[in-house]
């Protein structure tokens, strides 16, 4: 009888609750680097609560929150350098902020706004739009490493997607054309156990989905993405190995969408409320903040006065995000094409003459 068992690399320096597992990396001596990871996931965080509760009150359309998944962005986003380029999938908050995004422009995103993706700071221009198809970012990735190994450029594309993406052709033809031609890309697996309503266990018969990179011929490995110690690490070992030329790497960060998996979705139909409140146990932001409270560097004063800067700095965003006035009618088409087809520009024509017709009868009225 044949097993189809692989060893995998796991990494994990903090327990659930906040107890070390063993010896930190040197890195981790560092307590200014760790609280200000602290500090994001928690911005990450309550930005992610406002954005669902103005969904809530019909203010932006349907968003997708990172509850429980805020170490695995934040690790991400603190470690590529301003030269790579990000591309996302939906669930990518935690990653944007931390390369410069602004809050305003991701609400504006998801608000429907084209201008969401008109990022204002120069570092994250070459980065990709939120991917709300599931897996085709993965490929995109594929092609930007591929401009970066021809050019001769130490950069790195970074890629990451959810559980359920990795059943898709797109993301194993991704695996395969990186693995072939060794290019310089991370994929980064967000395992938080549910794509939509199917658990992870019956996503795949794989016994893990780092496993899958074995078959394309270069490393995957698991990591506690519940620990950004871990995904910190094993992170930037594997950002830095790609931009050395050593090829692709693939880490799966097992993590839980303590949320709905979008403001459209209703999880409790699906979830038992036991499987919640035990994941709720083994979430990021309370597993760091005490083991720095352990290390004394951290109390509840400074806890308070970190939510109301945050919290300030998230209505900052909503107000400059409210205040950004409409779009032009025209910005539903006008990002379509390069180059127009005649029949486009025709289009855009006749919806130029509705929207004055509509603006003047509304200011006749």
């Amino acid at each position: 009888m044949t097993s189809n068992k692989i060893d995998l690399a796991y990494t994990r320096y903090l327990a659930p609750d906040g107890r070390l597992t063993g010896e930190l990396p040197a890195w981790a001596d560092d307590f200014n680097l760790l609280t200000r990871l602290y500090r994001q996931m928690v911005l990450t965080r309550l930005f992610d609560l406002k954005a669902v509760a103005l969904q809530r009150t019909g203010r932006i359309g349907t968003y997708a929150p990172t509850l429980g998944q805020e170490a695995i962005g934040v690790a991400i986003g603190s470690l590529m350098a301003r030269e790579d380029v990000l591309v996302p999938y939906y669930r990518d908050t935690g990653v944007q902020l931390m390369r410069g995004v602004k809050m305003e422009e991701i609400l504006l995103y998801w608000g429907g706004d084209e201008r969401g993706s008109v990022y204002v700071d120069p570092a994250v221009q070459q980065d990709f739009p939120l991917c709300v198809p599931i897996a085709t970012q993965s490929l995109h990735a594929c092609g930007v490493a591929t401009a970066f190994k021809i050019r001769g450029e130490h950069r790195v594309a970074v890629t990451t997607c959810g559980d359920g993406a990795t059943s898709k052709g797109d993301f194993l033809e991704a695996l395969n054309v990186a693995g072939a031609w060794q290019l310089p890309v991370v994929f980064v697996i967000n395992n938080n156990q549910w794509a939509i309503s199917t658990p992870r266990r019956i996503q795949s018969g794989a016994p893990s989905l780092a496993q899958k990179a074995i078959g394309a011929g270069f490393q995957g490995e698991q990591v506690d993405g519940n620990d950004i110690l871990a995904v910190y690490d094993r992170m930037q070992i594997a950002l830095e190995r790609a931009r050395q030329g050593k090829g692709p790497v693939l880490l799966e960060c097992l993590s839980y969408r303590l949320g709905d998996h979008t403001t459209a979705d209703d999880a409790t139909r699906y979830r038992s409320a036991e499987e919640v409140k035990k994941a709720w146990e083994e979430e990021p932001i309370k597993r760091l903040q005490t083991y720095l409270a352990s290390q004394g560097v951290w109390d509840e004063g400074r806890e308070q006065a970190l939510v109301s800067e945050c919290q300030a700095l998230v209505q900052q965003a909503v107000d400059a995000f409210e205040s950004a006035g409409t779009q032009p009618v025209t910005s539903v088409i006008d990002h379509v094409y390069a180059q127009w087809p005649a029949a486009l520009a025709e289009q855009r024509e006749m919806l130029l003459e509705r929207a004055a017709r509509r603006a003047g009868g509304l200011h006749h009225e």
